[in-house]
């Protein structure tokens, strides 16, 4: 565990170095924001189309972000070291996971609360779309995990990534979405977290397979 917290504790404090945790919120924010500008002020246009856009917006910003999750590690030598550590590698993998879901995926989730209301969602709905996207940045984070180690080795990999991983994106955007439109929000919240919960146990053992095959 102690490793598991070093690894934690290092690629948390990687993320906010110079800023670079903000980019993704920044992005998120400034696409949603942005909308209701872009569209008019059309009440019933803008409650049709907001719940997808807060989610294409999410998924979006996550996979800005995955690209260096694994390529810094495999150019400083520092996935040597995870492969040589005494923990296993899906339990660094998850810690790696974990910083990036706690600096990037919850601070998306809590933005989500402004850019619903300027999308005309209903204000009672806020806090079943922030726990929503809660649980679909954990889905996006674990699924993309497994996509950034397989393109650990690739110069530019960004568009392979997006390739591989955009279709694992789909289920969570579909019911998130029906979440941010109040459209049977107990039955979908309950798919998202079996989502987040299925991306969190199975995404570190995919990357860390992946990793050992870079590795080699």
């Amino acid at each position: 565990m102690s490793a598991f917290a070093a690894t934690f504790r290092r690629d948390a404090a990687l993320m906010w170095a110079g800023g670079g945790a903000l980019a993704p919120v920044g992005y998120f924010l400034g696409a949603t924001m942005l909308v209701p500008l872009a569209m008019g002020p059309e009440r019933a246009l803008l409650e049709a189309a907001g719940p997808p856009l807060v989610w294409i917006a999410a998924g979006l910003a996550v996979l800005a972000t995955l690209e260096r999750v694994f390529q810094a590690d495999l150019e400083d030598g520092s996935l040597d070291q995870m492969l040589l550590s005494p923990a296993p590698l899906e339990l660094l993998v998850l810690a790696k996971g974990l910083a990036m879901w706690c600096v990037v995926g919850l601070p998306i989730a809590l933005a989500g609360a402004p850019a619903a209301i300027a999308l005309q969602a209903p204000v009672s709905l806020v806090p079943a779309i922030v726990l929503s996207l809660a649980l679909g940045m954990a889905a996006f984070i674990g699924v993309g995990l497994a996509g950034a180690a397989v393109t650990a080795g690739v110069k530019r990999g960004g568009v392979l990534i997006a390739l591989i991983v955009l279709p694992f994106f789909a289920p969570p955007i579909i019911f998130g979405s029906a979440v941010a439109a109040g459209d049977q929000v107990a039955a979908a919240l309950s798919i998202l977290a079996g989502c987040a919960l299925g991306a969190a146990a199975l995404g570190p053992i995919a990357a860390a397979a992946a990793l050992r095959l870079q590795a080699e």
